[in-house]
């Protein structure tokens, strides 16, 4: 498995907005401002990361971001198992949310074993005026034993 990279804020900042290019891009800022807490954590591949927060036996995922050129090759899964593998060392439960129209991100998580517990409606502002609704995903985490372990693909493809 390839080893965790160092990802600064500007290159979470700049992966981000490949990946969601049609939403609002967080910003460097808004990535450093998070980095600095001792509550977040941050999974990262040369290709996309995970930035998570874990408080009070709750593990969040705050946001996923695969370069769009390297989606659908197993990045995504693998840093999420990274996550929970990590979260269920100190949190019994991980959630999330993901926009209603993000079917292929639903499906990973459903896969997974996360299950909707409720909806947001018109969450997500898009850049074209348009609103998505949000689900929250949420699931149970075993302590000290982690979910699969998920190797990341290789980083040649």
């Amino acid at each position: 498995m390839p080893q965790e990279i160092t990802m600064t804020a500007d290159d979470m900042a700049a992966l981000h907005a490949r990946a969601f290019d049609q939403d609002r891009a967080w910003r460097a800022a808004e990535f450093s401002d998070l980095l600095r807490s001792p509550f977040v954590q941050a999974h990262t591949h040369t290709y996309g990361f995970a930035l998570t927060r874990t408080v009070a036996g709750e593990a969040e995922l705050l946001t996923l971001a695969v370069d769009p050129r390297h989606q659908r090759q197993g990045i995504a899964r693998a840093l999420l198992s990274r996550w929970l593998n990590d979260a269920a060392e100190i949190a019994q439960t991980a959630f999330l949310e993901v926009a209603t129209d993000n079917t292929g991100a639903i499906a990973l998580y459903l896969d997974l074993g996360f299950v909707t517990i409720a909806s947001r409606a018109a969450y997500y502002a898009r850049k074209n005026g348009t609103v998505a609704d949000a689900l929250i995903l949420q699931r149970p985490l075993p302590h000290s034993h982690g979910a699969d372990s998920i190797p990341f693909p290789s980083e040649s493809s």
